[in-house]
């Protein structure tokens, strides 16, 4: 069973080496195989799923948002489906991973796994960013990994900074063993690596804010010398072009004035006609359909939304936005309650569980300047990791149940009358082992 679980993790972020749909299609059909073949939980770990309300609500929007698109146009249907399947795959994924039927140990290898794959992905895109110019940027010399093109290397550096805090948390972890901080660390350098090959400066903050964070709890004076580090080396130690994309962010126009650079301007811009289109379209333009109608309110047309929360807005209406929100809000809960099971608030145990909770909040992030949410390429591990994670939340606290029951004192049922001998001359009655006030 294991086995076939961790194709999916394999086949899913790596989509794009396949032909169309190949991997996507193997991947539902072993999930669904899975989910009919798996062994029942029993009631103490089939606890209720966390995430699956949410998630159909979404679904439940984007089925109205493809309805809505299909009324109005037909053209794109083919293309309008494929941004529509992410409705069932997410929860589908989720569930699956939740249900699987593992014990403690095999879930957390799965989650192990999902990070190697992660790590692996991060490599390739290092290995494409070894034959860049790296002493001057070019728009044309983006590392994607295996997203794709490179249209998707900012939504690439935000799938790498997710699992970077992750993968870094097992190097913090007291009384870790070497061989794990070892390896660990170097999976944190290759996600970095590959973070930094992208060129996308919103994963740059992502990434060093997650790490800082990670540092924080750690330990504080750990976390003020490598940021002091970093300041007083930054410039030093990395390539000009990353020197080079992060310094374009602000330029000094000929009369002295800074500037932002085109690409930060027009998100400014694409921001203010999204909601000019909401304003004419109050309901929702229908899923899909952003990229057609922006041209419409700016002088971006084709473009996308850079922020998935509006991007959501402008496509689901309020009923899409309300969803996405309350998807997040549960993410935000569900870590809340893993780093309170049992053993969670100690460093030594805890790892994961932190870990997992800066994954949600570089997800959120990564969606205030882009919009990867509805991307499957970038989202499968996710929600794979998010159903991995409530099932070795819910295994833990059946565990301490488990150990609570069975360390519990046995109750006395000597009658009150008897281990008493004054109240049982008093109140003959509690000497009856009979009497309901005999215990």
């Amino acid at each position: 069973m294991r086995f076939l679980l961790a194709l999916p993790i394999i086949l899913l972020p790596n989509t794009a080496h396949f032909p169309s749909d190949v991997s996507v299609g193997a991947s539902v059909a072993i999930l669904l195989l899975v989910m009919l073949l798996h062994a029942r939980d029993n009631a103490g770990v089939r606890r209720p799923a966390r995430m699956l309300a949410p998630l159909l609500a979404l679904g439940l929007a984007m089925l109205l948002g493809f309805i809505a698109a299909q009324w109005h146009d037909l053209v794109d249907f083919e293309k309008d489906i494929r941004e529509a399947k992410v409705a069932i795959l997410f929860p589908l994924v989720y569930y699956a991973y939740l249900r699987c039927g593992l014990d403690l140990k095999q879930t957390r290898q799965l989650i192990v796994l999902v990070l190697l794959v992660a790590v692996g992905a991060g490599l390739e895109a290092v290995y494409q960013g070894m034959s860049f110019n790296l002493g001057e940027f070019s728009e044309t010399q983006r590392a994607t990994g295996p997203f794709g093109q490179i249209k998707q290397a900012n939504r690439a550096g935000v799938f790498f900074a997710m699992y970077l805090p992750m993968v870094f948390a097992l190097a913090l972890q007291p009384r870790q063993k070497r061989w794990v901080r070892v390896l660990s660390l170097a999976g944190t350098g290759i996600l970095a690596l590959a973070i930094m090959f992208t060129y996308s400066r919103q994963s740059y903050l992502i990434g060093l804010f997650a790490i800082m964070v990670l540092l924080v709890w750690r330990s504080i004076p750990a976390a003020a010398l490598a940021g002091l580090l970093l300041v007083a080396t930054a410039t030093t130690i990395l390539p000009g072009s990353v020197v080079d994309r992060v310094q374009e962010t602000q330029q000094v126009d000929a009369s002295g004035a800074v500037v932002f650079d085109v690409s930060t301007t027009s998100r400014f811009t694409i921001w203010n006609g999204t909601l000019d289109m909401l304003r004419d379209h109050p309901t929702g333009v229908g899923l899909g359909r952003f990229s057609e109608h922006i041209g419409d309110y700016t002088s971006y047309e084709g473009k996308d939304a850079h922020n998935g929360f509006l991007l959501t807005l402008a496509e689901l209406g309020p009923l899409g936005l309300a969803a996405l929100l309350w998807v997040f809000w549960r993410l935000w809960v569900m870590s809340r309650w893993l780093r309170r099971s049992p053993g969670a608030a100690r460093p030594e145990t805890g790892t994961f569980e932190r870990g997992f909770t800066l994954v949600i909040v570089a997800l959120a992030l990564g969606n205030m300047y882009g919009s990867p949410f509805f991307d499957s390429l970038i989202m499968s591990s996710f929600w794979i990791l998010v159903g991995l994670m409530e099932r070795y939340g819910a295994l833990k606290y059946h565990a301490a149940d488990v150990v609570a029951a069975h360390t519990a004192p046995a109750r006395d049922e000597t009658p009150v009358g008897i281990r008493y001998p004054l109240a049982g001359r008093a109140l003959p009655r509690l000497a009856n082992p009979h009497h309901p006030g005999a215990r």
